[in-house]
């Protein structure tokens, strides 16, 4: 049994006992001064102030004291990535912010496409060496459990190729990468027949192998106009439904009726919605589908945010997520994102850090993480400030001092 107790914390944040739903105040945080973590192998056994926990400790417990005022709370969750592509899609930021349309960026050569070519082009061993380059970075952030699609295949061999490199990422990172079948993120150029026909060949030879070797055990579509429609994806969820995927979907970017397909299929998230009105903030509020806000996607594009502020106050449940991609979101940076989502939306630090610990857990139905108490992971970073609120305030600019995984330092910039 391998068993440790770090402390003391100037101040150690909890977030358990917080809803999976609604509105947050701060007063809400349960923040414990000076506090500790007991941990047994990899789990936390117990938190609460440092000193007590010392004496409750046998002396076979290995002791980690902090000396410094240091600030501590439950590992990030980025539950939505697009991090294992190739290629470089600058010259599409260029060209948007200069004024071009997404019709004139992608005639050009730009777009998914130009992205699906680079992935294509790639090896299985190229995308998994960028897939962990990647999320080491968001390691460095705090972020120890990644949410990583595919979707820059778009036919059955490049999919898998794909969700076979992020497996492989996933054995040789200290991050936990949790993989998402994205092969409805477009209808292919390159395919002959519609869309329901491309979906229906996806659905027939992509999934069973996608169970057979365990690649993923969820399946993700883009609706919209631009991509699927509402009609043209409900055989395709019908199917992954059947077969025992869970279901999240791009939901309501440029225009409605995603979310309403999430939560008809009982989908664990609906994930943008930045087009969302009152029927569909209503809809998500009165399900379990969490509505997740991808702020740097809005940034990227130059598009309202999600009505973050909206979905809350209505019960919604709502988690936030980097969207990090090398078209709309090349970013990928959690708190700075975060963060600006709280300005313009008027978020409390509750609500900001309960949407990337343990709100974004839910949205990959991981009930194991995201919060610090008895039975979970773990999983946590320490900040170099003896105040949790510089987290926020500083909107990315500090970064942790060190990051914890399954029990074990695995990132540290303690001096």
């Amino acid at each position: 049994m391998n068993e440790l107790l770090i402390g003391p914390f100037r101040q150690l944040l909890t977030m358990r006992d917080l809803p999976l739903k609604g509105a947050l105040k701060d007063s809400q945080l349960e923040v414990i001064e000076q506090g500790g973590i007991w941990i047994e192998d990899g789990k936390v056994k117990a938190v609460g102030d440092f000193e007590t926990l010392r004496g409750q400790v046998g002396e076979s417990v290995k002791l980690q004291l902090v000396t410094e005022d240091k600030v501590c709370l439950p590992a990030f969750i980025d539950c939505h990535t697009h991090i294992a592509f190739g290629g470089n899609r600058a010259n599409d930021f260029a060209m948007r912010n200069a004024g071009s349309s997404y019709l004139e960026i992608a005639q050009a050569g730009g777009g998914i496409w130009s992205t699906v070519k680079h992935t294509r082009e790639a090896t299985q061993e190229e995308l998994k060496e960028m897939t962990k380059d990647r999320a080491e970075s968001l390691l460095g952030q705090g972020i120890t459990t990644v949410e990583v699609k595919s979707g820059y295949g778009l036919n059955r061999d490049e999919e898998l190729k794909t969700l076979r490199a992020i497996k492989q990422a996933n054995a040789e990172v200290a991050t936990d990468l949790v993989s998402t079948c994205l092969a409805a993120h477009m209808k292919p150029k390159d395919f002959e027949g519609t869309g329901k026909e491309y979906l229906e060949l996806m659905s027939s030879t992509l999934f069973p192998v996608l169970c057979e070797e365990k690649l993923t055990e969820r399946i993700d579509a883009f609706i919209e106009q631009t991509a699927f429609s509402a009609e043209d994806i409900e055989n395709y969820f019908e199917t992954a439904r059947e077969m025992g995927f869970m279901i999240t979907v791009h939901a309501d970017q440029f225009s409605t009726s995603g979310s309403a397909v999430a939560v008809a299929f009982e989908a664990v998230s609906a994930d943008h919605l930045e087009a969302s009105t009152d029927t569909e903030i209503q809809l998500l509020a009165d399900s379990d589908v969490v509505a997740v806000a991808l702020p740097a996607a809005s940034l990227g594009i130059g598009c309202a945010f999600t009505p973050a502020r909206r979905l809350l106050d209505a019960g919604a449940s709502l988690a936030i997520a980097t969207d990090w991609n090398p078209g709309s979101a090349p970013m990928g940076q959690l708190m700075a994102s975060a963060t600006i989502l709280a300005t313009m939306e008027k978020l409390s630090n509750a609500e900001v850090l309960a949407a990337i610990t343990f709100r974004a857990a839910h949205a990959l139905r991981l009930s194991d993480r995201g919060r610090l108490m008895t039975g979970q992971l773990a999983d946590f970073v320490i900040y170099d400030t003896d105040n949790y609120q510089n987290i926020t305030y500083l909107q990315g600019a500090l970064q942790p001092a060190a990051v914890w995984k399954n029990g074990v330092e695995v990132r540290s910039n303690i001096k």
